[in-house]
């Protein structure tokens, strides 16, 4: 019998549309699910797409590397608040961050390579080296989920292409300190490997810290990647604009990639992401205040609790718990959704396999939402059978 192929089988089935799919099968449900924010684009995004229309050229194909008007956008906002340097054609504009992470493995892996990621990982990471045909090794960060040099360097061999940090962090909300970066990237130069850096989350940071982009400390960029996207901070998730900032060498490579999966990411969208980069990250930073609410909330809400354990969050809009019980997570996540009706992501998706752990996700709820959403959480946590 025909069947997929043994690559595709070997990828875990993406989380978020099987807990989409339990949240229908019980209407009323709550989501602490889903990575998004509760605002959408700004204004000067949609403005710019409705200008969209006005040149007859622009519904023909556009260049594979973006719209001049966005990479130009791009380059000026990666000079100012990143601090990289870099050429003009070192920027590709792409379908979402998730495509960017794409191109980047199918461009650097051969069938076996190896990529080290940091446990947890964020799942679509993992999933995107194994369609590759590439190798995930996974490296445990410590209690507190940052980084644990030692480990990480102790696992690079002979078939290792690359090493992933996603800095303020998916799942964990943590974010990873300006020496622990420059010591991975170093790594990197000195084993000839790439760092690929996920930067998602760059604008989501609280309590005075700073995110930092590791390929400054590589100002040829000539073994960083860097990865960006407006999803999150510009309300922009349906529009799927991301960009990356690669070495030189990877250029051919990344177009061919780019060119034979999508062409160009749709202009309409590169368009309205020229308003939101006008506006600027002031966008985002009006709203932060209203999620370190929300993320107080949920750790005044869950502190108490014996049986879980609620580490530091200081980036991203996301809380990694661990419960002390023997319940498999997912097994309590669709307890949670059937008695409760809350749901929440279980760890083993990013790779959590040994205890229960869940990603709680603070961003895409109002406050007042948010909080029926955490007194059902902490009723359901308070009502697991001890074991």
């Amino acid at each position: 019998m025909t069947k997929p192929s043994a690559r595709v089988e070997a990828v875990q089935a993406p989380i978020i549309p099987i807990i989409g799919d339990l949240i229908r099968q019980h209407p009323g449900t709550l989501s602490l699910g889903q990575g998004v924010v509760s605002y959408g684009p700004p204004p000067e995004a949609l403005a710019q797409a409705a200008t969209f229309h006005q040149n007859p050229g622009v519904h023909l194909y556009q260049s594979v590397q973006g719209i001049p008007l966005l990479v130009d956008a791009i380059a000026q906002k990666l000079r100012a608040e990143n601090q990289l340097s870099f050429s003009r054609d070192q920027i590709m504009v792409t379908a979402g961050g998730n495509m960017a992470f794409m191109n980047a493995v199918l461009a650097i892996l051969d069938p076996g390579d190896e990529v080290i990621l940091q446990t947890p990982y964020y799942f679509n990471h993992e999933m995107a080296v194994r369609l590759a045909n590439g190798q995930p090794v996974c490296i445990p960060t410590d209690q507190q989920y940052q980084l644990q040099l030692d480990q990480i360097e102790a696992a690079i061999t002979d078939r290792t292409r690359a090493i992933v940090t996603v800095s303020p962090n998916n799942p964990s909300g943590a974010v990873y300190s300006a020496a622990d970066l420059q010591a991975v990237n170093k790594l990197c130069l000195e084993h000839n490997l790439y760092h690929i850096s996920d930067e998602t989350y760059e604008y989501f940071t609280y309590d005075g810290v700073e995110h930092l982009s590791p390929g400054r400390f590589d100002p040829q960029q000539t073994h960083t990647i860097s990865l960006f996207t407006l999803s999150k901070a510009y309300g922009f998730a349906s529009w799927r604009i991301g960009y990356m900032v690669i070495p030189y060498h990877l250029q051919e490579a990344l177009q061919k990639i780019q060119d034979t999966l999508l062409i160009c990411p749709p202009v309409v969208s590169q368009y309205a992401a020229v308003g939101a980069l006008q506006v600027g990250r002031k966008y985002c930073h009006e709203h932060l205040a209203t999620l370190t609410e929300k993320r107080n909330l949920v750790q005044k809400a869950l502190q108490p609790l014996e049986r879980v354990f609620v580490p530091a969050s200081s980036g991203a809009f996301y809380v990694l718990i661990k419960v002390d019980t023997d319940l498999p997570d997912r097994v309590l996540v669709e307890q949670l959704i059937r008695e409760n009706g809350v749901a929440v992501i279980p760890g083993s998706a990013f790779g959590m396999e040994s205890g229960c752990y869940l990603r709680i996700a603070y961003g895409a709820l109002d406050k007042a939402t948010l909080s029926e959403g955490l007194n059902r959480l902490v009723e359901g946590l308070m009502g697991i059978d001890s074991n």
